[in-house]
């Protein structure tokens, strides 16, 4: 499924660095914008004390660059050595549609909301596919013109180390920049867990770090909890443990049973997922550690 492609005078030129922290990061960088005649439309700057590091994220109107994209990765990448051998930074181009493929098993809510927004060109990437451990979700993700890929689970965890390596095999054909579990309920192996590091998200129905692993609105039912939420994180091999993106709360009360909590979860689940997939398709998600840095 493809996003709307962006007005081409719209096109953007984006920078997303983190280095360690000095004086004159600033400067340097925009002068080298400056001396080709880039204009920066979109700038955002996080200098974070604790860890000593720098974060920056610039948006330049494309129509400004008198070059190409692989000149100016060229370019800059003699700027970026100025900062140090930490420094890490990346450059992507707006009218090149990124890539997602999502991971699912029964609940449906997060898949259709992403379904509907890539449709609409609210999220800027094409849905390559959607795999899922029961085909439950195939008929909804085939009436939106993408393809499902059904991959059986074994119920014994220690038998799932050939599905794992078929989903794994289906994902990485697509070469995606995002793996996102849409509510899919395996746990990832650390195996992958390293192969897709700093590309699989997922939607975690708790405002985290309260109530990992599984059945999280009946743990907060039981501790009569007046606020639930969610969080969207990258995976990590800790569970439900990795650098947060972004979280959001709804108010409860007394009254409201385990399965009104859901019910309302829901809907922050999928506003959630759909800001932090986003944020990160757009390269607005700095990672340092188990911390993040979102220029939202």
């Amino acid at each position: 499924m493809s996003a709307v492609p962006a007005d081409s005078d719209d096109r953007r030129y984006t920078l997303a660095l983190g280095c360690p922290d000095r004086p004159g990061i600033i400067a340097r960088i925009t002068s080298f914008i400056a001396e080709f005649g880039g204009s920066i439309v979109e700038a955002g700057y996080h200098s974070d004390p604790e860890s000593g590091w720098f974060f920056t994220r610039q948006a330049l109107a494309a129509a400004t660059v008198p070059f190409g994209l692989d000149e100016l990765r060229v370019r800059f990448a003699a700027v970026a050595r100025e900062f140090g051998p930490q420094t890490e930074w990346q450059l992507l181009d707006s009218a090149v549609r990124r890539r997602a493929v999502l991971l699912v098993s029964r609940d449906g809510h997060c898949l259709h909301d992403l379904l509907g927004r890539a449709v609409s060109g609210e999220l800027p990437a094409t849905i390559e596919a959607v795999i899922g451990n029961h085909p439950d979700l195939a008929a909804m993700t085939e009436a939106h013109g993408v393809k499902f890929h059904h991959v059986p689970f074994p119920k014994d965890p220690a038998e799932r180390g050939p599905a794992f390596a078929q989903v794994r095999e289906l994902v990485d054909a697509h070469e995606p920049d995002a793996v996102v579990l849409a509510r899919f309920m395996q746990v990832l192996p650390a195996e992958l867990c390293a192969h897709w590091a700093g590309r699989a998200i997922n939607i975690h129905h708790s405002f985290l770090p309260s109530f990992v692993g599984a059945r999280p609105y009946h743990q907060a039912f039981a501790r009569g909890v007046k606020l639930i939420g969610a969080t969207c994180h990258y995976v990590t091999a800790e569970l439900d443990a990795g650098p947060i993106i972004e979280q959001d709360v709804i108010r409860i009360d007394h009254g409201d049973t385990v399965r009104d909590m859901v019910r309302q979860g829901r809907d922050i689940e999928r506003v959630v997922l759909a800001r932090g997939l986003r944020w990160h398709l757009e390269g607005r998600v700095l990672v340092h550690g188990r911390r993040t840095v979102v220029f939202s």
